[in-house]
């Protein structure tokens, strides 16, 4: 199984979905486009908050060293993201790709993230509660479903929202995996703990 973790928007807890996601499947995992925070990337995130000895982190295809969009970053640095050279990794295990920003956060001046999703991966959207979230929701599924992708459903992160959850749930006839909570930190235990809460909806995928 590949599972590619998308988000609503940037900074709505994609990275950390994605540990829980990987500690609960002992999944492989991959981030194709990293730009910015070389030193302390997600992959680096990952790996202190992992405890499973089956992970294999796989390289980038692309380390940017500007914090920005893929696009700008690369620009920046006389690169031109190429999606012919951002290659799937082999593995027999299963896979978390983890994506940058949102659906439509440009790689090139052609590209966006959406074209990095193939057609036999599962997307898990991460919905963050703010105002405005529900739009943003909502457009990003649509813009999943306009290009005949498999949403496999949502991870809500922070603290419970009824009315937000619901009417997303209803609207798009997606199941919730999971939510996080507005956890005070997040290291091995409670990924490990999140991980098992989430453990049924993920295997059932």
């Amino acid at each position: 199984m590949k599972i590619f973790v998308t988000g609503i928007g940037t900074d709505v807890g994609k990275t950390i979905a994605s540990a829980i996601i990987t500690e609960s499947l002992e999944a492989d995992y991959w981030k194709p486009i990293q730009a910015g925070d070389a030193d302390n990337s997600d992959s680096h995130k990952l790996q202190r908050l992992l405890t499973n000895s089956k992970t294999k982190l796989h390289p980038n295809s692309y380390l940017l060293q500007t914090p920005a969009s893929p696009h700008f970053a690369a620009d920046k640095e006389g690169i031109t993201i190429e999606l012919e050279k951002i290659k799937e990794p082999k593995t027999k295990n299963n896979l978390v790709i983890e994506g940058a920003g949102g659906v439509f956060v440009p790689l090139n001046e052609k590209d966006t993230v959406i074209d990095l999703i193939q057609k036999d991966y599962k997307v898990v959207v991460v919905s963050r509660h703010y105002l405005g979230s529900i739009n943003h929701t909502l457009l990003t599924i649509a813009a999943l479903r306009d290009k005949k992708l498999d949403i496999a459903g949502i991870v809500f992160n922070g603290n419970e929202n009824k009315a937000t959850e619901e009417i997303i749930l209803s609207k798009t006839g997606l199941k919730c995996i999971g939510r996080i909570e507005d956890e005070p930190y997040f290291d091995k235990n409670v990924i490990r703990d999140y991980a098992d809460l989430f453990s049924d909806n993920l295997k059932a995928l």
